[in-house]
């Protein structure tokens, strides 16, 4: 037996016979490694180190009876999902950086809060997979299933966080993820773990080929569906709209200071009036010109003098569309309600369409238990007191040359069900303001997620960011144009046309729980059979 052949059977067995802290900090490594597969990083191969770890973990989890032996799973499956979590999270605290004396004291109540809270969900993933254990291959089908089915609930339940799920590791890769236009991230996800904790088999007494055969099958058919889809397609521009994306790098703390209005708005307005060289031509007289998430220190509604220089600023036709904060009385005199929105500007100042965002990011925008909390003082991030008001439908914007667009407002574009509705629209709008994390992976993992967007529906993407990483993408996910992270200046190109639904957009994107079906089904079969 070579030394390459026994070093599989070493390591399975280091990992099912560990316990004690060393089995704990195992499986709490064997997570934060998992991280590396999400962007920037993206060194996805590693999830055939770790999600095999994963398995042989689960392995030694033993118990008198099969309660105490799910049980014993399921807190290796938490403190895999608390590595998996904090190494990829941990960006999120740089938000309570912004205004350190007053949230400063709660950076390691969310840096640790929130990856031990995300972690019980892997804890019940790993908890289910034990209770259907079967011996050999169909344990990897269960590992695969059990998982899955748990980041869907993460998705969704709690009004859902579906960051970093592991279908991205593949749909990050342009060839390996355009099979999203068929399952979306979701089924990428169960595909993820099946084909990534495979070799865990090679390490059984009696290992068959069969499970890495067709994990590697299934990598190569992914590879080949995409260079075909991707191949076969050129990525075709609407000749009648061109595109200005405003990057505006504005420091968060400026972000909300009063006294830095007339600073903002000249650099908005700088930016969007920016022409240097031939290739820069057309675009400072773009038809559309796009600026970031709560782009004012101002209700833009109500400031008649900086709706007239945006107006101004604007070619004959065009529209901005932008991110702004809205407010309204209430009607009975209680006070006010305020909004984070979009407005679509037209070139005499006036306001043509507004949308109000609808999935509002806890504790960030919105207090759980709102009236509890603030009465012991606490209040949401973005310091709005009371919280934002959810807006209500989710209508299409259409421009005055015909496109029509969804707006998705920050993290709304990590979620797939955001994007139906009962009219397909021309293309999507993410405004951003990933200032709050700076220079961290938390931009890039954004930015990544919503240009999956782009491929499960075969829609193009047009994004802004302040701090963050604005783009124009095409309908298969390939980006046309983009400014760097840090990078203060703008994107120009043209409107991508959107393509024929695709299968995922088609079917409402319920493709993907054929997967925990089949995998579930050839688990019983095969427990029959012992």
């Amino acid at each position: 037996m070579s030394r390459h052949s026994e070093a599989v059977p070493a390591l399975a067995a280091r990992a099912t016979l560990a316990c004690g802290w060393r089995r704990a900090a195992l499986a709490t490594l064997a997570g934060a490694a998992s991280a590396l597969a999400m962007p920037p990083f993206s060194v996805w191969p590693v999830l055939f180190l770790t999600l095999p770890t994963a398995v042989w973990l689960i392995d030694g989890a033993s118990g008198e009876t099969r309660w105490r032996s799910a049980l014993a799973a399921g807190a290796v499956g938490f403190l895999f999902g608390f590595g998996y979590f904090l190494a990829g999270l941990w960006w999120i605290g740089s938000a309570f950086l912004v205004d350190a004396d007053v949230f400063g004291w709660l950076l390691p109540f969310a840096v640790a809060g929130l990856p031990a809270l995300l972690g019980l969900f892997h804890a019940a993933g790993f908890a289910l997979a034990r209770s259907l254990w079967t011996p050999g291959w169909p344990r990897v089908l269960a590992f695969a299933a059990s998982l899955g089915l748990a980041e869907l609930a993460r998705g969704h339940l709690f009004t859902g966080f579906p960051w970093n799920s592991f279908g991205y590791a593949l749909a990050d890769q342009a060839w390996l993820g355009q099979f999203a236009s068929v399952v979306g991230v979701e089924g990428l996800t169960y595909l993820a773990l099946a084909i990534f904790a495979a070799p865990a088999v090679l390490a059984d007494p009696r290992p068959s080929r069969r499970a890495p055969v067709a994990a590697a099958v299934a990598l190569a058919g992914l590879a080949i569906f995409g260079g075909l889809r991707l191949g076969l397609s050129d990525t075709a521009f609407d000749p009648k709209v061109t595109i200005r994306v405003v990057q505006p790098e504005i420091p968060q703390d400026m972000k909300s200071q009063e006294s830095a209005r007339d600073t903002i708005m000249d650099a908005y307005i700088a930016l969007t009036d920016e022409a240097k060289g031939p290739e820069r031509r057309g675009f400072a007289d773009a038809s559309l010109v796009v600026w970031p998430e709560s782009a004012f220190p101002f209700l833009l509604s109500r400031t008649p003098d900086a709706l007239a220089r945006i107006g101004a600023s604007l070619a004959p036709g065009a529209v901005l569309a932008t991110g702004s904060i809205r407010g309204e009385r209430r009607p009975d005199g209680s006070g006010a309600d305020y909004w984070n929105s979009v407005h679509l500007v037209g070139e005499d100042g006036a306001i043509l369409a507004t949308y109000d965002k609808i999935h509002l990011v806890p504790f960030g925008e919105y207090l759980p238990f709102q009236a509890f909390l603030e009465s012991l003082g606490l209040e949401a991030v973005t310091r709005q007191r009371g919280g934002f008001a959810t807006g209500g439908r989710r209508a299409l914007i259409a421009l005055p040359q015909g496109p029509r667009f969804r707006p998705l407002v920050c993290y709304e574009a990590i979620f797939p069900e955001e994007i139906a509705g009962d009219e397909r629209p021309d293309f999507l709008l993410n405004v951003t303001n990933d200032a709050w994390f700076g220079r961290t992976p938390g931009p890039y993992q954004h930015a990544a997620q919503a240009r999956v967007r782009s491929v499960e529906q075969g829609l193009p993407l047009v994004r802004s960011a302040n701090g963050g990483l604005s783009a124009i993408v095409d309908p298969y996910g390939r980006v046309v144009a983009s400014a760097a992270l840090g990078e203060r200046g703008v994107v120009d190109g043209r409107l991508p046309l959107k393509i024929e639904p695709t299968l995922y957009a088609a079917t409402g994107g319920l493709l993907h729980l054929a997967f925990p079906a089949i995998f579930l089904t050839l688990v019983f079969i095969a427990r029959s059979r012992v």
